[in-house]
């Protein structure tokens, strides 16, 4: 199944097209232009304000793109060399080459056929970098992944066992896939979820187990995959509200978690953040000495029944 485009990846084709389209059409009305990309006349205006910080590495005068606007018509006057035949020295070539084995080994891929194409263009063309010392491989469980990418392949709904971490829970649910992906080092199926009645991304380090149903796999129309350009978690405003004193052995939560603000005061920082539940940020930040709950009342007395009962275990007996 291919996964679906993502508005950052629409927008690059727009501007890797935009400046030969652009070169070839000199002088032409941006509305006509925009038309023609099928974007918006604003859309197309703010494409080429980026274009405008776009160009080769040094990024001084003569490196950039340039153009040139004559009322509501545009003209590349400079095109920093992208009609020039691209050549690779070893370092980008094998930089390239273990960019396009990662994709290839990335579950849920589209046009898996073309990378391996463009892949073996490259090696072939780059000698010794065929035999290039680097292997590429996604950090799960590799037998598990191939097996749920051909179920996923097969078109039918699965039966999990799932393990969920914020809740330390397992549960069995149902599923219909819809695709597979890698969102930082880690590998995904996405599914409709009948058990929740919702779009679910399940961690494939975390499935326990799975089987293949004989029904086909049938996400219903409100089944819209997750947006995961900025990771998986997207905190909302319908999510809990935390608010942490953190000290400067806790400022590490700051630069691995999404933190709504951090109010730097002497001695230690006030840091407010979303969690997906408080069962898990009772669980998170229990037994952690460089950090202190201010908020919610309900979090802070669920860390001190925790503080208490941890003490409890210490007890002598009577």
């Amino acid at each position: 199944m291919t996964a679906p485009r993502t508005p950052s990846a629409d927008r690059l084709g727009r501007l890797l097209n935009l400046v030969p389209y652009l070169l070839a059409r000199p002088g032409i009305l941006i509305a006509e232009a925009a038309a023609d990309l099928g974007v918006t006349p604003k859309q197309l205006r703010e494409d080429l304000e980026l274009l405008w910080v776009c160009g080769l590495p040094g990024y001084g005068p003569g490196d950039l793109i340039d153009m040139a606007f004559d009322g509501d018509r545009v003209t590349i006057s400079h095109d920093a060399g992208i009609d020039k035949p691209l050549r690779l020295n070893p370092d980008e070539a094998l930089a390239l080459v273990v960019a396009l084995r990662m994709l290839a080994e990335t579950p849920g891929i589209g046009s898996r056929d073309a990378i391996e194409r463009a892949l073996a263009k490259i090696e072939s063309a780059a000698g010794d970098l065929a035999d290039a010392p680097v292997a590429v491989k996604l950090p799960a469980n590799q037998e598990k992944l191939a097996k749920v990418r051909a179920a996923v392949d097969s078109g039918h709904a699965l039966r999990l066992t799932y393990y969920t971490a914020a809740r330390d829970e397992t549960t069995d649910r149902v599923v219909d896939p819809m695709r597979m992906l890698t969102v930082g080092t880690f590998a995904y199926l996405e599914a409709w979820c009948r058990r929740a009645e919702a779009t679910r991304l399940f961690r494939i380090d975390r499935i326990d187990a799975f089987s293949e149903l004989a029904e086909p796999s049938r996400p219903p129309v409100e089944a819209v995959p997750h947006d995961v350009t900025d990771g998986v978690f997207r905190p909302g405003p319908e999510l809990p509200l935390v608010t942490l004193r953190v000290g400067r052995g806790g400022r590490w939560i700051t630069e691995y978690y999404p933190v709504e603000q951090v109010v730097k005061e002497p001695g230690e920082w006030l840091v407010t953040m979303r969690v997906t539940d408080l069962v898990w940020a009772r669980r998170f930040l229990v037994g952690r000495p460089d950090v202190t709950v201010a908020g919610p009342p309900e979090l802070v007395e669920q860390i001190r029944a925790a503080a208490h009962e941890a003490l409890d275990q210490y007890a002598a007996p009577s």
